[in-house]
């Protein structure tokens, strides 16, 4: 059986997972080495029954571990935001974790876990390695936390992740059917917690398309980030787009970690963006490519463009946000 103390003191042991009804938290223990590589963290289950320990929430809240410095990459969807968090993941600098799954449980369990928001972040902020930060990338599923994430860590930077609609609703139609009901459910997602009124009533919103309700749900993204940039905490905040990032690699990674306070070698933000990490898809692995988007795809998406573009005239909001962070 794992000592609590091992727990406190180790940062392998991640927290992963609740157990509402029991009223404890998960631990499980992961190695340096699988931060890099895909799948997402809340995918990561352990290779046996003593990869894993269970903690009562009153024992996690009771936990007094040694704290580093923490920070964030909050996104959109289908921005490159996994690549930046592989990046990121740099020995002697810095630890990447990508979608823990510890966050979203967060999201979704809601104001009866709000005790666990800091404690879950103090653990989640140490130290890899001796004076390392550590950047955390939540699911964009639980962007709706991302206030009290940022309440709990003052001393937290976050970098927003969003890129244009177009090559976002890309992504979500090369996923073919299940793409398009992700994106009506980021529709629904976004209306219950940073929704406005689109002067629709149920039947119109019923027969809108897939395409539709994904623009949708990107256009209340974008709005979320502008609100959240308009808020107590936008001074730690910077927009970087996922495009620009792809395009300006060496200045988009050494920008993060300026932003940060993070001083980094100029040869190493190079081999960083010359090596292996940029030649794999980030969140499957693999040689990076893709589908040619069909020409009525596309003729879809750029009838997409210009309804977005009024709703946004409409609202006074400028999409996607404007890239502040270089």
């Amino acid at each position: 059986m794992t000592e609590r103390s091992e727990i406190e003191r180790d940062p392998r042991w991640l927290p992963h997972a609740l157990d509402l009804p029991g009223r404890r938290m998960q631990f499980v223990r992961v190695e340096r080495e699988v931060l890099a590589q895909p799948p997402f963290l809340a995918d990561f289950r352990p290779a046996s029954p003593a990869g894993e320990a269970w903690l009562s929430f009153e024992e996690v809240q009771a936990l007094q571990p040694d704290t580093g410095p923490l920070h964030f990459v909050f996104h959109t969807a289908f921005c490159r935001s996994t690549l930046l968090v592989r990046a990121l993941e740099l020995e002697g600098v810095s630890a990447g974790l990508a979608e823990p799954g510890i966050i979203a449980a967060l999201a979704s369990a809601g104001e009866a876990v709000a005790p666990l928001v800091k404690p879950v972040l103090d653990l989640l902020s140490r130290p890899w390695g001796e004076g390392e930060a550590v950047f955390v990338k939540p699911t964009n599923h639980a962007n709706m936390l991302i206030p009290q994430l940022l309440a709990a860590r003052p001393d937290a930077k976050a970098v927003l992740m969003t890129n244009a609609l177009a090559p976002f609703l890309g992504s979500v139609s090369k996923r073919g059917l299940m793409g398009r009901r992700w994106g009506r459910q980021l529709y629904l997602e976004l209306m219950g917690y940073a929704g406005m009124d689109l002067g629709m009533d149920g039947r119109e919103q019923f027969s809108i398309s897939d395409l539709q309700a994904a623009s949708l749900g990107w256009f209340l993204s974008q709005r979320m980030f502008a609100t959240l940039q308009s808020g107590p905490h936008g001074e730690r905040m910077r927009v970087l787009d996922g495009d620009r990032f792809n395009a300006d690699r060496a200045d988009a990674l050494a920008a993060v970690f300026d932003f940060a306070g993070i001083s980094i070698d100029a040869g190493r933000v190079k081999a960083i963006v010359d090596g292996p990490r940029f030649r794999s898809h980030a969140k499957l692995g693999g040689e990076v490519g893709g589908n040619a988007t069909p020409a009525i795809v596309s003729e879809e998406i750029a009838q997409m463009e210009q309804w977005i573009a009024m709703i946004a005239q409409q609202a006074g909001i400028i999409v996607p946000r404007p890239q502040t962070l270089f």
